[in-house]
């Protein structure tokens, strides 16, 4: 593999991790309904160590605006309920002795907003590392070039590549934020 095309591989490999922290970060985000994804990543203290809560239960979504958790030990049940108040969802578990419920209320206008603009911030966030990417990818390109590695013409091609896989990745973080902005103002 030529070393043009290994600058290449690698700015693309960087663009799409970024591309999927930012999806991963949206599915955590509460949106018009429920998803697994809000809670399964929130930590709880249990067994001497923090841990993810979908290491410790299952987790449900019966209902639109309702998430059932059921934790495989009934022992840890205080300590869920005591990660999901510490959590940044906002919300009032309640339990029944065996599983934690979660109703999730309807967003009012001014959550909405306020999440409107978390999720904007999140996509001109991923664009900096987009970009980042690209700097990164023509500063090795340059050098290259300085150092007879590869032709003015190969270094003009490779910037030309570099910039279409740039603007196809700023592209689809638009869509996604334009998605989930759509999905945030929904009522």
């Amino acid at each position: 593999m030529s070393p043009i095309k290994k600058i290449y591989q690698k700015t693309k490999e960087k663009m799409e991790q970024c591309k999927q922290a930012l999806k991963k970060r949206y599915a955590t985000m509460r949106g018009g309904r429920a998803t697994p994804e809000m809670v399964s990543g929130i930590r709880v203290d249990c067994y001497g160590s923090k841990m993810p809560l979908s290491q410790l239960a299952t987790i449900s979504i019966p209902e639109a605006r309702l998430i059932v958790i059921e934790p495989w030990d009934k022992s840890i049940l205080e300590n869920v309920k005591k990660a999901l108040l510490a959590s940044d969802l906002g919300v009032n578990p309640t339990d029944d002795g065996n599983l934690i419920r979660i109703s999730l209320p309807p967003l009012n206008e001014e959550r909405r907003e306020e999440l409107a603009k978390l999720i904007k911030q999140w996509a001109e966030e991923a664009k900096v590392t987009i970009r980042n990417a690209r700097r990164d990818a023509r500063d090795q390109i340059e050098e290259m070039e300085e150092n007879k590695e590869i032709s003015e013409d190969e270094k003009r091609r490779a910037e030309k590549e570099i910039q279409s896989l740039t603007d196809e990745y700023m592209k689809t973080i638009d869509e996604l934020r334009d998605e989930k902005v759509e999905e945030i103002k929904k009522v």
